[in-house]
């Protein structure tokens, strides 16, 4: 189903405001985005990983509808909260199958060929949730950017789409942020 222009952030308007049903009517306008997020993440994940994406999707939408209170911008800003539920959907899994595990197993495939030097290990892969959660005490908006490039697969130019943020910005984010994962990813090795 393809929303009409502006639909989206009218229903996102209305289940802000607590209006019921309402995120039962955005669930249709979203679920293909959201599947394309989770199966964008999980080719990340090593080859036999058990979590499917329609099980992540499930997951975002049950985790949605917990929250009481949240201020959503806009369409993007849904999709970047949608994208951060995703993550730390998987390092929750990570998290467990490490624990059913004790850790026998478990790997990663990197992000992106920029953040190749991110290790293998679910250790790592918790790392690297540790340090964007301090990249975003830092500055959210940094955050935000790499969220959107790498966890939803946006490309700069799409992002640079986006109000008040130019190609440069997001060249100039994703620089920084790369460089402070790495110190961060670098001393949590130690």
């Amino acid at each position: 189903m393809e929303p009409r222009p502006g639909e989206i952030t009218q229903l996102l308007n209305r289940w802000q405001q607590g209006e019921p049903g309402a995120l039962e009517e955005l669930a249709p306008l979203v679920y293909n985005q959201f599947r394309e997020i989770a199966e964008a993440c999980l080719r990340r994940e090593r080859p036999e990983h058990t979590l499917q994406p329609t099980a992540v999707v499930n997951e975002i939408f049950t985790e949605l509808l917990e929250v009481r209170r949240l201020a959503l911008n806009d369409r993007s800003h849904f999709f970047a909260f949608s994208a951060r539920l995703t993550r730390r959907i998987l390092i929750d899994y990570a998290r467990k199958t490490r624990a059913d595990k004790r850790g026998a197993g478990w790997e990663r495939i990197p992000l992106d060929a920029e953040l190749a030097w991110v290790g293998e290990s679910s250790a790592e892969s918790l790392d690297l949730s540790r340090a964007l959660d301090e990249l975003s005490e830092v500055d959210a908006d940094k955050t935000r950017v790499v969220e959107l490039h790498y966890f939803l697969g946006c490309t700069v130019e799409e992002i640079a789409g986006l109000p008040n943020i130019s190609r440069r910005t997001v060249e100039r984010h994703l620089q920084f942020s790369l460089v402070f994962l790495l110190r961060r990813l670098t001393h949590a090795a130690v």
